[in-house]
C-alpha cells in the first residue's frame, strides 16, 4: 500500500485550513503508478479541484472534505486490500474513483461487508451495472456504448475494414459486445478480433495477424501503456490504420505516451468538450480552474470534476452529520440531478449513470478536437 504523495500535495491548501482530522473523509484506491497512472492523475486532479473549491467556500455545512488516495498499481488484489484499509476508517463515508474493471470487482466484497458506497468507478463494465450492484454508483457511460458509437462513426464515414483488439477480461468483453452491436447494425464483420493480457500485454502475434488483413481502422481497447505500446508496434510494422480507443485514454498522459503516433488517433469521450462553454458543466469547470490557476483542462480532469460533484451532492443531501448509511440513501434518491446539462437518475434499482458518448481526434499539436 502506498499513499500517493502528489495527490496529497494537491490538497495542501485543504489540509492547511482544516483541523487535524477533516470532518468528512473520502477514500480512493487507484493505479497512481503503473499502466494507467496518467489518466488516474488527471482525473484525481479534477476531483481535487472540485473538493478544494468547496472547502475554500466553507465546506459542507462548515465541514471540510478530505480525499485519502492509495496507490493500487492497477493490481486487483492490492485494490481490494486498499479498499479494506480505507473502509476500516469509520470517518470514511464513501469510496470514490477506482480504476479498472477487475480492480473494482475485487472491491465488491469490501463494499458489501462495510456497507459503503463506491461512487464513479472508472470502468464501463456491464457487470457493475446489470444487475444493479447495490453499493456501486456509476457516472460515466458504459464501455459497450462507447465501442458501439466508435464503430458506428467509422462505418458512417465509409470505413468498412475494421479490426478490434481488446483485453481478455470483462472490460474487453464488454467493449467487444458493443463493437459487435455496431457491426451487426451495419451488416458487416470485423476483419480481425484479437485479445491480450492487460497485465502483461504482448502484441507480436496480433501485429502479424493485422499485417495480413490490413485494416483501415483498429478499435484498440486497453490501458494507456498497452494501447501506446501496441500502436508503436503496429506503426513499426508499416501499418497506417486509424487507431480508435475509448475514453479511459482521454488524457494528456496517454497522448504523451503515444508521442508521434498520437496525431489522428480517435478517442471516445463520455463528457462534453472541455472547451464547450455552452455546456453548463464545462463553464463551471473552467471557472473553477481559472480561480485555482489550473491551466491544462483535459477530458479526464473534467470527468474527475463531474464525479466529485455527484459525490458532494450526495453528501450535501445526507444531512448535517453524513455517514455511510445516509450517503448511500442520498445516492439512491438522486433522481433527475442536473450535473450541468447532463442528468443523473439513480434509484435503488438503477445505478447506471450517464449515457453521453462523443468522439474526438488528436490534432497535430497534441490537442483533442471534436
Amino acid at each position: 500500500m502506498q499513499m500517493w504523495k502528489s495527490v496529497l500535495a494537491l490538497t495542501a491548501s485543504l489540509m492547511a485550513l482544516a483541523p487535524v482530522h477533516a470532518q468528512i473523509r473520502i477514500g480512493q484506491t487507484a493505479g497512481f503508478t503503473g499502466p494507467v497512472a496518467a489518466g488516474v492523475r488527471d482525473m484525481t486532479a479534477g476531483a481535487t479541484l472540485y473538493f478544494d473549491t468547496i472547502n475554500n467556500r466553507g465546506g459542507i455545512d462548515g465541514q471540510r472534505l478530505e480525499l485519502v488516495s492509495l496507490d493500487d498499481q492497477f493490481q486487483p488484489p492490492l485494490a481490494a486490500k486498499n479498499a479494506k484499509t480505507l473502509a476500516a476508517d469509520p470517518k470514511v463515508v464513501a469510496l470514490f474513483l477506482s480504476r479498472g474493471t477487475p480492480q473494482t470487482q475485487a472491491m465488491l466484497p469490501v463494499l458489501e461487508q462495510s456497507k459503503i458506497a463506491l461512487v464513479a468507478p472508472l470502468t464501463g463494465a456491464a457487470v457493475l451495472r446489470k444487475p444493479v450492484q447495490p453499493y456501486v454508483f456509476n457516472v460515466r457511460a458504459s464501455s459497450s456504448r462507447e465501442a458501439q458509437r466508435a464503430i458506428e462513426h467509422l462505418m458512417g464515414v465509409g470505413v468498412s475494414r475494421i479490426a478490434v483488439v481488446t483485453p481478455e477480461d470483462s472490460s474487453g468483453l464488454d467493449a467487444l459486445a458493443g463493437a459487435n452491436a455496431g457491426f451487426e447494425a451495419g451488416h458487416i464483420k470485423p476483419v480481425f478480433a484479437g485479445q491480450f493480457n492487460q497485465q502483461k500485454p504482448e502484441f507480436g502475434a496480433t501485429v502479424e495477424a493485422l499485417k495480413k488483413v490490413e485494416p483501415q481502422a483498429i478499435l484498440f481497447v486497453g490501458s494507456a501503456q498497452a494501447v501506446a505500446g501496441g500502436t508503436a508496434l503496429i506503426r513499426a510494422a508499416g501499418l497506417q490504420s486509424q487507431i480508435v480507443t475509448l475514453s479511459n485514454n482521454a488524457s494528456k498522459g496517454f497522448i504523451d505516451l503515444m508521442a508521434s503516433n498520437a496525431h489522428g488517433t480517435i478517442i471516445a469521450q463520455v463528457f462534453p468538450n472541455e472547451r464547450a462553454i455552452s455546456s453548463p458543466l464545462i463553464k463551471e469547470v473552467l471557472e473553477f480552474a481559472k480561480a485555482a490557476k489550473v491551466e491544462n483542462v483535459t477530458p479526464a480532469l473534467v470527468e474527475g470534476f463531474a464525479d466529485a460533484k455527484v459525490l458532494v451532492e450526495a453528501i450535501r443531501r445526507a444531512g448535517r452529520a453524513p455517514n455511510r448509511a445516509s450517503v448511500l440513501a442520498a445516492l439512491n434518491g438522486m433522481s433527475a440531478y442536473d450535473l450541468g446539462g447532463l442528468r443523473i437518475n439513480y434509484s435503488p434499482g438503477d445505478h447506471t449513470g450517464l449515457d453521453f458518448v462523443d468522439l474526438s481526434i488528436v490534432d497535430s499539436t497534441g490537442r483533442l478536437r471534436r
